[in-house]
C-alpha cells in the first residue's frame, strides 16, 4: 500500500505552517487565510530554509577578520542619520508605511540625488506606469540620465536588466506587486514575497548592489506578509505620519549596520519631501499659556524634541469615563488617572479624560509622565501652564517621580528655544542658566498650582 503524501497548509497573512487545514490561524488570528502547498512553493520553503541555514564550521573569534563596511550618502541629512552614516554597498533595506505616506516620493528624491552624484540607479515601479513616474520625478528635480526607469512586475525581467548594466543601486516598488514565474500563486502572497526576498537579497549580495525594497503595511501597522521578509534583510524602517500634515517620520526598527535608535524627520513640501528645519517649533506654541497644556522634552535618538502635551479633561455623561491618548500609551494614561484619584483625591472616575501630543509624535519613552500629569491638574482645575517652562520626569506607581536619562541635552534644547524654567525630579549636576524646581512626588506638583 502506497504511504499517503503528508500536505503542507500556510497561512496568507503571516505565513504560519500547518499539516492540516486550519479554519482561523494560531499565529495572526486570520480567517480562512490557509492554503495547501503545490510542490513548488514547497521547494521554495525549503530553498529559503536551507540557504538561511547552512552548516558551517566554528572559528575562534580572535581568528575572524572584521569587516570594514564602507558607506556613500544619499545627500540627504535625515535619510543618512537613520541609515547609521548612509547607504552599505549590498545591503538590503525594507521601508514599510501606510499608503500616502511619501515612501516612493521619498525614494524616488533619493535616487535622484545619487543619480546626480555619478551613481547608476535603477527603480522598478510595478504600481505606475513609466510616464507617471516621469511626472513626479518632475516636480522632485529628480530627471538624470543616470537614474533608469523600469515598469516590470516579472521577476526574471528585473533580474535580466540588472544584469544588463553596472547598477549600484536598485529600488523595488514594491514587493507585494513583484511575481515570479516558478510560482503560480498570486503577486503578494507569502510565497511569493519568500522567493522574490530571497532572490533580491542574493544578487544585492554577488553584486554589491545596495537594494531598497517598499512593502506595504496591513491594518495593525506591520509590514504585509511573512515576519521571514523581515528578518532576511538588512535594515528595516517604518515611515511613520499621516498624509493630511506635513511632518513625517522615518524611524528604524532593525539595522545590521547600525543604531536603531535614531529617527529622520521629514516636512512634505511642493518639491517633496525634504528634511525638517528648526523642527522643534513644529511641534509647540509658545505665545499663550492655556490650561490644559504644557510642555516637555523627549529625546529620539541623538535628537532632543520640545513637544506640547495637551489634556481635555471634563464631567462624563456616560456611566464609563471615556479614556483616550493621541501619540501617548492609553494603558500608561490609565495608570497614572488611577495615581492621581488615589494620590491627590482627584475624582477623576467621573471625568472623560482626552491626550494628545502635538505635531503626530508618537511618545514612546515614560519621560513625558510628569508633563501628563500637570496637563491633567492644569485643565481639572482650569489654571494655565507657562509655556516658559518644561516639566520632565518618570512617575512610578508609588507616586514618586524619578530622573530620566540625557538631562544635559534635554535642558540645553529647552534653553536654546527660550524655555527659562524646569520642573524635574532632582536638580542636575551640571551648571545651567535654567531655574531649576525639584519636585520628588506627585502629591507636591498640587502645590504648583
Amino acid at each position: 500500500m502506497a504511504k499517503k503524501k503528508s500536505s503542507t497548509f500556510e497561512c496568507q497573512h503571516c505565513g504560519e505552517q500547518s499539516v492540516k487545514w486550519l479554519g482561523k490561524c494560531p499565529s495572526c488570528g486570520g480567517w480562512d487565510s490557509f492554503i495547501e502547498l503545490s510542490s513548488e512553493q514547497l521547494d521554495v520553503v525549503k530553498k529559503v530554509a536551507k540557504a538561511s541555514s547552512q552548516p558551517s564550521k566554528a572559528t575562534p573569534i580572535t581568528q575572524v577578520e572584521q569587516d570594514n563596511i564602507t558607506r556613500f550618502s544619499t545627500h540627504n541629512e535625515e535619510f543618512d542619520l537613520v541609515l547609521g552614516g548612509g547607504i552599505v554597498p549590498g545591503g538590503l533595506t525594507l521601508i514599510g508605511g501606510s499608503p500616502g505616506v511619501g515612501k516612493s516620493t521619498l525614494l524616488l528624491k533619493i535616487a535622484g540625488n545619487l543619480a546626480k552624484s555619478g551613481k547608476k540607479v535603477l527603480y522598478v515601479s510595478g504600481e505606475e506606469s513609466a510616464g507617471q513616474i516621469k511626472m513626479r520625478a518632475t516636480r522632485l528635480d529628480a530627471n538624470e540620465k543616470n537614474l533608469y526607469l523600469l515598469s516590470e512586475i516579472s521577476l526574471e525581467a528585473i533580474q535580466d536588466e540588472l544584469l544588463r548594466e553596472d547598477y549600484e543601486i536598485a529600488i523595488i516598488d514594491s514587493i507585494q506587486t513583484i511575481y515570479s514565474d516558478k510560482l503560480t500563486s498570486a503577486p503578494g502572497s507569502v510565497s511569493q514575497v519568500r522567493e522574490i526576498t530571497f532572490e533580491l537579497m542574493r544578487k544585492a549580495k554577488e553584486s554589491d548592489i545596495a537594494m531598497f525594497i517598499i512593502g506595504h503595511i496591513t491594518k495593525d501597522g506591520s509590514i504585509a506578509g511573512p515576519r521571514v521578509l523581515e528578518h532576511m534583510v538588512d535594515t528595516v524602517l517604518y515611515f511613520e505620519g499621516e498624509s493630511s500634515k506635513e511632518i513625517r517620520m522615518l524611524r528604524g526598527f532593525k539595522n545590521r549596520f547600525g543604531s536603531t535608535s535614531e529617527i529622520g524627520i521629514f516636512e512634505m513640501t511642493q518639491n517633496g519631501l525634504e528634511s525638517a528645519k528648526d523642527i522643534n517649533r513644529r511641534f509647540f506654541d509658545s505665545t499663550k499659556a492655556q490650561s490644559g497644556s504644557c510642555l516637555t522634552v523627549a529625546v529620539e535618538g541623538s535628537r532632543a524634541l520640545i513637544l506640547e502635551v495637551q489634556a481635555l479633561v471634563t464631567e462624563s455623561t456616560y456611566p464609563n469615563p471615556k479614556r483616550s491618548a493621541t501619540g501617548f500609551d492609553t494603558n500608561r494614561l490609565n495608570m497614572l488617572l488611577a495615581l492621581l484619584e488615589k494620590k491627590l483625591d482627584l475624582p477623576l472616575n467621573a471625568y472623560d479624560v482626552f491626550i494628545n501630543i502635538s505635531g503626530g509624535i508618537k511618545v514612546k519613552e515614560s519621560s513625558c509622565d510628569l508633563a501628563v500629569v500637570a496637563a491633567i491638574i492644569s485643565s481639572f482645575r482650569n489654571r494655565p501652564i507657562s509655556k516658559e517652562s518644561v516639566f520632565i520626569g518618570e512617575v512610578s506607581l508609588t507616586g514618586e517621580i524619578k530622573d530620566v536619562y540625557s538631562m544635559e541635552t534635554r535642558l540645553k534644547e529647552a534653553g536654546s528655544q527660550g524655555i527659562t524654567k524646569a520642573i524635574i525630579a532632582q536638580k542636575p549636576s551640571i551648571k545651567t542658566d535654567m531655574k531649576c524646581f525639584e519636585v520628588d512626588e506627585v502629591v507636591k506638583m498640587l502645590e504648583l498650582f
